[in-house]
């Protein structure tokens, strides 16, 4: 173990990154669950990190508006794909999800396939460069995650169709590009599964305290243990979130039980 890599002008800009995104990750993914529409995170990540690729292929550019361009592009189309689905397919929605994830998925495999360094490029968008991270490159993300939680807070009703969908293209193609599609994932679902059965209130600041414990654990095994650091940031919410997951299960059946006694 290396205890002397636990350095917080790595760690720390990391940790913020993670609070960032579970900031309006951890009330999306309430929401995703209530509509039953577990991958469209995994579906648009992807859908994102294509564009994001298909600019770097066609505009040989690594970074810089025409990327960001390319990838709110595509994560939109299929935004505004997915409502239209819902709308008049509801009961295939959840498969055409998958479909357009393993498209998009495999469009990156093939974009990639003459490129010598492809398999780290797609690396890097699945468990992300959370390390990489700095203050700066973080203010952009802040600003755009605050507007887009004032359009949710003071349009419920456009968050309730299409609304939902373009927010959630934009902030997943912002938060893909930070941590990775593993990420963005496991900060959507993993602390709404843990806290379905709780208050919607209670259930967002539980929800905010194992993303925020499991993305700082996991940052620091992975700078004492070397390990890849979005990986065991997945691991570490997920064991988190089910223990804390379990408390509360076991609480709440046996408030039920003494309530029939």
């Amino acid at each position: 173990m290396n205890w002397e890599a636990v350095e917080w002008s790595i760690i720390g800009p990391a940790l913020f990154a993670g609070l960032l995104i579970l900031s309006i990750h951890v009330p999306l993914g309430h929401r995703v669950l209530t509509r039953g529409i577990i991958f469209i995170d995994l579906a648009i990540a992807q859908i994102a990190g294509l564009g994001v690729i298909a600019a770097e292929v066609m505009f040989e550019v690594d970074h810089g508006w025409v990327v960001q361009l390319a990838a709110v592009s595509a994560a939109l189309l299929a935004a505004i794909g997915l409502n239209w689905s819902e709308k008049h397919w509801p009961e295939t929605q959840e498969a055409l999800i998958g479909t357009l994830f393993v498209l998009a998925a495999t469009g990156s495999i093939l974009l990639l396939a003459e490129n010598p360094h492809g398999g780290e490029h797609l690396k890097d968008l699945l468990v992300g460069q959370i390390l990489w991270s700095t203050w700066s490159s973080l203010l952009p993300i802040a600003g755009l995650y605050l507007v887009l939680g004032g359009i949710w807070l003071m349009f419920p009703a456009f968050m309730q169709r299409m609304g939902f969908y373009l927010v959630f293209a934009f902030v997943v193609t912002a938060s893909v590009q930070v941590v990775g599609v593993y990420l963005v994932f496991a900060s959507l679902i993993i602390p709404a599964l843990a806290t379905l059965k709780l208050p919607e209130t209670k259930g967002l600041i539980v929800g905010y305290a194992i993303g925020s414990a499991g993305y700082l654990a996991g940052i620091i095994l992975s700078a004492v243990l070397d390990l890849p650091t979005g990986a065991i940031i997945v691991w570490c919410m997920a064991i988190i979130g089910l223990v804390v997951g379990q408390y509360f299960g076991r609480r709440i059946k046996t408030a039920a039980t003494s309530q029939t006694e």
